[in-house]
């Protein structure tokens, strides 16, 4: 095989494993389900209006979110953060949970970064 042919093996390897990596990544950040960016964005659609811009806005805020935190830590945040509203003993152990906390803080940073880049 001379050159020619061997720098064409190795560019058409190259370009193979940029495209995985490219699926990968895009899998990644891809991994909340349906029902959970629905339900963000109807959320966030009652939090600040109904209108077509807000559609685009509280999509473009799910994205983000969805690119800065996995989905695993998103539901343990909003576990943490619904759980946390009870009264009583089972209220105190998701408000006082370091794990608990630590994901919260991850989501708010998140939906922080989600207001500057959407609204």
């Amino acid at each position: 095989m001379n050159l020619a042919g061997q720098l064409r093996l190795i560019v058409a390897a190259l370009a193979t494993l940029a495209a995985t990596a490219c699926v990968a990544q895009a899998e990644e950040a891809n991994d909340y389900p349906t029902s959970a960016r629905a339900e963000y964005v109807y959320g966030c659609m009652k939090a600040n209006g109904e209108s077509r811009q807000s559609i685009e806005q509280c999509s473009c805020s799910i994205d983000v979110v969805a690119s800065i935190v996995s989905y695993e830590r998103y539901v343990t945040a909003e576990t943490a953060l619904s759980m946390s509203q009870v009264r009583g003993n089972l209220g105190v152990q998701f408000r006082t949970s370091e794990q608990a906390n630590s994901a919260v803080n991850d989501l708010r940073r998140a939906q922080a970064e989600a207001e500057v880049r959407c609204f």
